[in-house]
């Protein structure tokens, strides 16, 4: 089930690629369907806060009708940033499943790991799974980082 929904998500990232966005892809499921898919849309939208994963956990909500996403799981193609990261820990989502680790802005163990800080004491604990597909995740990024270069 993990590389089905991780497909999901790279199918997202590939969708992000397309509309020449930094290619993040992000799917929530409930009780094993999925149930909100979005991609990255920073540079179309000229919004610094629409990753994929803020954009899934909005439409979570909207279709379970609450804000909190206990029963949830994260599929996500990137590490999430620490902006990502307290919103997964907000919307109290149950488990993280990323493929690519981000070693300039990740906050799930890369830069700084916001779900295990000692230092850091939140109302809610998300599981991660870290490099899920991981060469599929980061070829991705890394063919959208070429052609830009």
């Amino acid at each position: 089930m993990v590389n089905k929904f991780m497909l999901a998500a790279l199918k997202q990232a590939n969708m992000a690629y397309e509309h020449n966005e930094v290619p993040v892809g992000a799917v929530i499921t409930f009780k094993d369907e999925i149930i909100a898919e979005a991609y990255n849309l920073c540079e179309s939208q000229k919004d610094a806060t629409r990753h994929a994963e803020i954009i899934a956990i909005q439409n979570a909500c909207r279709k379970l009708g609450q804000q909190r996403l206990e029963a949830c799981d994260l599929y996500v193609t990137l590490e999430p940033c620490a902006m990502c990261a307290g919103a997964i820990i907000n919307a109290r989502i149950k488990s993280l499943y990323f493929g690519a680790f981000d070693i300039k802005a990740g906050a799930a163990g890369s830069v700084l790991d916001l779900f295990n800080a000692k230092e850091y004491v939140f109302n809610h604990r998300v599981t991660v799974y870290a490099g899920i597909m991981e060469a599929s995740c980061a070829e991705v990024l890394r063919v959208f980082f070429k052609t830009l270069r």
